[in-house]
């Protein structure tokens, strides 16, 4: 819940975010965005096959290294911060909202 409310707040559009929660692949963002989730996609769901080419796309699409490293570290921090609540079977409190 509180990533959506992250979402929200970094979009500052209620129907592009309803776009990218129904289907980011097709909610219309920009090739620089689709690149960044397409490799958090793929880094979240099969890590060890990332390769360079992975990383040199990202570059061509304009990130730098530091942008880079970002990326995986936020992808690395849900992974990780998600599996600890998963493996605890932490729920989402009633009072929070969107």
């Amino acid at each position: 819940m509180h990533h959506r409310r992250g979402l929200r707040r970094l979009l500052k559009d209620d129907e592009l975010l309803a776009s990218v929660e129904q289907d980011w692949t097709t909610a219309g963002l920009s090739p620089k965005r689709e690149s960044m989730l397409g490799f958090a996609v793929k880094l979240t769901r099969a890590p060890g096959t990332v390769s360079d080419a992975d990383v040199e796309d990202l570059r061509s699409a304009g990130f730098s290294d530091r942008d880079i490293l970002d990326i995986v570290e936020v992808v690395g921090y849900y992974a990780y911060a998600n599996r600890i609540a998963d493996g605890l079977g932490i729920e989402v409190e009633p009072w929070s909202s969107d």
